[in-house]
């Protein structure tokens, strides 16, 4: 399932991609099936990391020299990367963990290259705010989310960091009544047939693709979308970042 649109993230032979926070890969993997690039994924976490390379696997293109994956444990917080090393970097779904998020936007500045762009995403403040009024548990959980983020606000902060906003569009609006219902029954969503169902649909949804929910969410998403997501370019003028 992914958050990132390529189409406003476009790969370009021989980039370096680096995707801040993979978890079990998702973004990562298809930046690499995406283009003729070299695709990094740093996270904490060695469990996540070893699913995602579980999930690599079926995917590698070793007879191709021009494609390059690799996965490391690290802390987004202190990048292992030299300076402007990156054109491309991916930080899905990341940031609402993290209490000192801004250290991890100085990172992601210096380790990206002038003119280089940025996607992230962060869930939707409206449609989050109600799973944490609903259940307590869902973001009290052990490396669960610490804050609610409005997009106006991470837009300027993530500005202030000489990025340039270029695009923004919201994802995943089936998934959001799905939260509100796990939440509705954090302690008993394993024996409710009605989860039990939407997540049907959902993996349905995912691995056939139809039309009706395709275009349902697509129709959706302005409204109900779960992520936020939003699209940067380094190397804006001051001026710019104040736009």
């Amino acid at each position: 399932m992914l958050t990132i649109d390529f189409k406003y993230f476009p790969l370009l032979p021989g980039e370096r991609v680096l995707d801040v926070g993979c978890g079990e890969g998702r973004h990562v993997i298809n930046a690499y099936l995406h283009g003729d690039v070299t695709a990094i994924g740093i996270d904490l976490n060695p469990d996540d990391l070893r699913i995602a390379h579980q999930r690599f696997i079926p995917f590698s293109q070793p007879d191709n020299p021009q494609k390059h994956f690799a996965l490391q444990v690290a802390d987004a917080t202190r990048l292992p990367f030299s300076d402007h090393s990156f054109d491309k970097i991916i930080c899905s779904e990341v940031l609402e963990h993290i209490h000192d998020y801004e250290a991890v936007l100085r990172e992601i500045r210096r380790v990206l290259k002038p003119k280089g762009l940025l996607a992230i995403s962060v869930p939707r403040y409206w449609p989050e705010k109600i799973c944490w009024q609903l259940s307590r548990a869902y973001h009290e959980v052990e490396g669960g989310h610490i804050r609610i983020f409005k997009a106006a606000h991470l837009r300027r902060v993530v500005e202030t960091h000489n990025m340039q906003f270029l695009h923004r569009h919201w994802a995943h609006a089936l998934h959001s009544p799905f939260w509100w219902l796990k939440c509705l029954w954090w302690d008993k969503q394993d024996d409710s047939r009605l989860i039990k169902l939407y997540h049907r649909l959902l993996v349905w949804d995912l691995m056939q693709r139809p039309w009706l929910t395709r275009t349902l969410e697509k129709c959706l998403n302005p409204l109900l979308g779960k992520s936020v997501v939003m699209y940067f370019q380094h190397g804006a003028t001051d001026k710019a970042n104040k736009s």
